[in-house]
C-alpha cells in the first residue's frame, strides 16, 4: 500500500471514529432524549454486570490445575471470550427493549442533518416478523463466533495476543450490522446483505465507528453513556455508506 493509500486509510478510520463523538454531543445536548435512550442498557448492564461477577469469581474452580501464570492467562482470555459474547448479546436485548427510542434518536439525526428519506411502508406484522429473523440469525451467528474465540481465549500466549484483535474485530462488526438496521430499513434495503455490501465497501470508516464504540459498549455502566450516542453516530455512519454506495 501506498503511503497515499495509508493516509486514506487513517483518515476514513478518524472520520470513522468521529462519528461517534458526534453522535456523543448530540444525545447529550438534548437531556430528554438522552435520558430515554439511556434506560434500556442501564437495565440490562445490572444483570451483564452481575453475570460477568459470577463468571469471574467461579474461574478457579474451572481452570485446570496449570501454574500460576498460566492460568492467569487463561484467566484473562476467558474473561475477554465472555465480554465479547455479552456485548454482543447485550446490543441485541438493549435494542429489543428500547427500539423506540432508538427510532427516534435515528430520525433526529436524519432531520438534523437535512434531506430525511421518505421511509418505506411495510406491513407492522411483515416488520416485526422480518426484525426477529434477522436479530436471531445475527445472534447466533454472534454467539457461535464468540464460543470460537472464547475458546480459543484458553491458549496460553495466543489467546492473550492475537485472539483479543481478532474477536474485537469480529464483534464490532456484528454490533454495527444490528446498530445500522434503522436507518437502511427506513430507506427500503430490508436485508442484511445490504448493511454488509455497504460497509464492505467503506471497511475503513466502518471500523474506526465500529471498534471504539465495541470496546465501549465492553465496560459496565459506561455502556449507558454509550449506547445513545452509538445510535446517533450509526445512523450518520449509514447516511455516509449509503452515499458511497454505487
Amino acid at each position: 500500500m501506498t503511503v497515499t493509500g495509508r493516509t486514506s486509510v487513517l483518515a476514513e478510520a478518524l472520520g470513522g471514529a468521529s462519528l461517534l463523538a458526534r453522535g456523543f454531543v448530540l444525545v447529550f445536548t438534548r437531556r430528554r432524549l438522552f435520558l430515554l435512550g439511556a434506560l434500556p442498557p442501564l437495565i440490562t448492564s445490572v444483570i451483564f454486570l452481575a453475570l460477568l461477577i459470577t463468571e469471574i469469581g467461579n474461574l478457579d474452580r474451572v481452570i485446570p490445575d496449570y501454574p500460576t501464570w498460566v492460568r492467569v492467562l487463561i484467566g484473562i482470555g476467558a474473561v475477554g471470550g465472555s465480554m465479547l459474547i455479552m456485548v454482543l448479546v447485550f446490543t441485541a436485548v438493549t435494542l429489543a427493549i428500547g427500539g423506540p427510542a432508538y427510532e427516534k434518536i435515528s430520525d433526529l439525526v436524519e432531520r438534523e442533518l437535512g434531506n430525511p428519506p421518505r421511509e418505506v411502508e411495510e406491513p407492522m406484522v411483515r416488520s416485526m416478523g422480518r426484525s426477529a429473523r434477522q436479530s436471531i440469525g445475527l445472534l447466533v451467528v454472534s454467539l457461535a463466533g464468540a464460543i470460537v474465540f472464547a475458546l480459543l481465549g484458553l491458549v496460553p500466549i495466543l489467546g492473550q495476543t492475537v485472539i483479543p484483535v481478532l474477536s474485537a474485530g469480529f464483534g464490532s462488526w456484528m454490533l454495527i450490522i444490528e446498530l445500522i438496521a434503522t436507518p437502511f430499513q427506513r430507506r427500503g434495503l430490508l436485508r442484511i446483505a445490504d448493511r454488509r455490501s455497504a460497509m464492505a465497501g467503506r471497511r475503513a470508516r466502518t471500523l474506526g465507528f465500529a471498534v471504539p464504540t465495541f470496546l465501549l459498549m465492553g465496560i459496565p455502566f459506561i455502556s449507558v453513556l454509550a449506547f445513545p450516542a452509538a445510535a446517533a453516530g450509526a445512523t450518520m455512519l449509514a447516511r455516509d455508506l449509503l452515499r458511497s454506495d454505487p
